[in-house]
Formats: structure tokens, C-alpha cells, sequence
């Protein structure tokens, strides 16, 4: 199966939305850097903190460094990281930056708007801009460079976890950042981060409007009866087999809406009060039966 081929395939659809919607999440970047996070002194990680820091120490335009720091870690990129993973980077790597001087007029004009009493409004609007503009970006499969390349060649070389190295340079520039503004920021940059990657998530997989319930019960028969005809879901047998007493039976699964879940757990531990159940988030359902939205467990409200 020639899976480069089937990846390309993916990428190139809807490629113009999706260029569309880069610089988009990019333009937002660039507005919340101008607006929010340059006036205030906001460290988050990133090349753009650093641009921020150093201008606060030695008067260094902070556009020109984040221009300059781009151009070294894309030729850094192609020694470590190779041409392919490079021009995969390239696009975002010029686009946010170009972004960061086209905003910057806009920019300076809001951030005499959005001036708050305290500062944690602040950083609830920069957290919230900062999440929805990186979540479009890597939605989108985009990456603004900077940072990212970092990461990458220390998960290259380093053998270290993606999430890990992201962490451990952001938290490092964001402790840098609190030696030079003070503690404060730090705690402010850790919020921003820890919201904004929320943000992302949600944005990048989705809010979960059903569970996913796996249910082991002495009393299958009967419990996947109910299910089906009085309940009128969808239930699917796996088998199974204990690790332990490696005893072979079939367990259910079944998705549920949010709001039919404690109606529904409750239900089949009316049936079975020693029934074992896993329930875990359900993002997305693709394929399979689409039943009436007049179906379901709203025969019992």
C-alpha cells in the first residue's frame, strides 16, 4: 500500500479552504501578539516571547529578531531535519512573522481598547484568541515553525516525546521570561498555555457529544434486548477474554448521547447491579446506521 501516495491524497483536499484558513489562524496570531501579549509582556514560549524578552533587555526590535530567528531555524531545519520535514515548516515559518507587521498598525490601535482593570481578563481573552488561532493552524495540518523545529530536532536526536519536548522549551522560555518580568508572568504564561492547549484540543477533535460504554454483564441476552428494542441504539458483541481467568465472553458496546447517559447507566445497572462497564468520551461516530434524532432514550422523560 503505497501510503505516501494516500497521504498526499488527503492533503491536497481542499488544499485552497485550507490555505484560506492558515492564514486565518496565522492573522490571529499575529493580532494577539500585537494586542495582547507584546503590551503586557505576556510570555508563552516561542520564538515571539523571545523577540519580546530581548527587546525588554536590550532594546532589540522585536519584528526584526522574530524575522531573523525564522530564517536561522529554517536553515537549521535543513541541516538536522532534512528538505522534506523543511518545507513542511517553510510556509508558516514566513506567514506568521509577515503577519506579526501587516497587524501590527491594527494591532497598537486595539490594544488601546482592550485595556482591563485587572490583568486576568487579559489573560482570559489571550488565552481563548491564542487557542482558536493555533487550533485552525494545526487543524488545517499547518505549522507556524519557530518552536515546532526545535521540538523536532530535539524529539530527533534526543529520542524524546513530541508533548515532552514542547513542555520543556516552552516552560524554559517562560521561566526565562519570569527572571526578566518577574514571577507574575509566569503564572500568567502557564494559564495561557494550559487553556489555550484545551482550546486546541477541542477545536482539533471536537467537543464529545456521546460515550462510549463497554459493558460486561452476566446478563448479555437481556441487556442487549433492551438496547436494542426499547432503548432503540445500536449495540455491537465483541469477544472477549479474561487476562486473569482467561474465561472467553462477549462484551457490548454501545455509544450513547451525553444526555441520555446517566438515564442509561442507571438502566443497565437496574438490570445488572454487578454489571462492569467502561465509559469513555466519544468524539466522533463515522459510517454505520443513522437512526432518527426522535429515537433514543427520550421515551423514558
Amino acid at each position: 500500500m503505497d501510503i505516501p501516495k494516500i497521504l498526499k491524497t488527503v492533503l491536497d483536499k481542499n488544499r485552497i479552504p485550507r490555505l484560506v484558513l492558515m492564514i486565518l489562524g496565522t492573522f490571529l496570531l499575529g493580532l494577539n501578539y500585537n494586542v495582547f501579549l507584546k503590551p503586557n509582556d505576556l510570555i508563552v514560549g516561542g520564538t515571539t516571547s523571545l523577540a519580546i524578552i530581548f527587546n525588554d533587555l536590550f532594546g532589540w526590535n522585536d519584528q526584526i529578531f522574530i524575522y531573523v530567528t525564522a530564517i536561522l531555524l529554517i536553515v537549521i531545519s535543513f541541516i538536522f531535519l532534512g528538505k522534506d520535514k523543511t518545507m513542511k515548516s517553510i510556509f508558516g515559518s514566513i506567514l506568521y512573522p509577515v503577519m506579526i507587521t501587516l497587524t501590527a498598525p491594527l494591532g497598537e490601535f486595539l490594544a488601546t481598547k482592550f485595556v482591563f482593570d485587572d490583568i486576568i481578563t487579559t489573560v482570559v481573552f489571550t488565552s481563548i484568541l491564542y487557542g482558536v488561532a493555533y487550533g485552525i493552524v494545526y487543524k488545517m495540518e499547518y505549522t507556524t515553525g519557530g518552536s515546532d523545529i526545535i521540538m523536532q530536532i530535539v524529539c530527533k536526536y534526543m529520542h524524546m516525546p513530541e508533548g515532552q519536548a514542547t513542555i520543556l522549551s516552552n516552560v524554559f522560555i517562560i521561566l526565562f521570561g519570569g527572571i526578566v518580568f518577574g514571577i507574575p508572568k509566569v503564572v500568567y504564561g502557564i494559564i495561557i498555555l494550559y487553556v489555550s492547549s484545551l482550546i486546541v484540543d477541542k477545536m482539533i477533535i471536537g467537543i464529545s457529544e456521546s460515550k462510549m460504554f463497554i459493558i460486561n454483564t452476566s446478563k448479555i441476552d437481556e441487556i442487549e434486548n433492551v438496547i436494542i428494542h426499547d432503548l432503540k441504539l445500536g449495540v455491537t458483541r465483541i469477544k472477549a477474554q479474561g487476562g486473569y481467568t482467561n474465561k472467553k465472553q462477549d462484551v457490548l458496546l454501545c455509544v450513547v448521547p451525553n444526555r441520555d447517559y446517566y438515564t442509561f447507566k442507571q438502566i443497565i445497572l437496574e438490570l445488572d447491579k454487578d454489571a462492569f462497564f467502561i465509559i469513555n468520551d466519544c468524539y466522533d461516530i463515522e459510517g454505520g446506521t443513522t437512526k432518527s434524532k426522535e429515537r433514543g432514550l427520550n421515551i423514558f422523560y
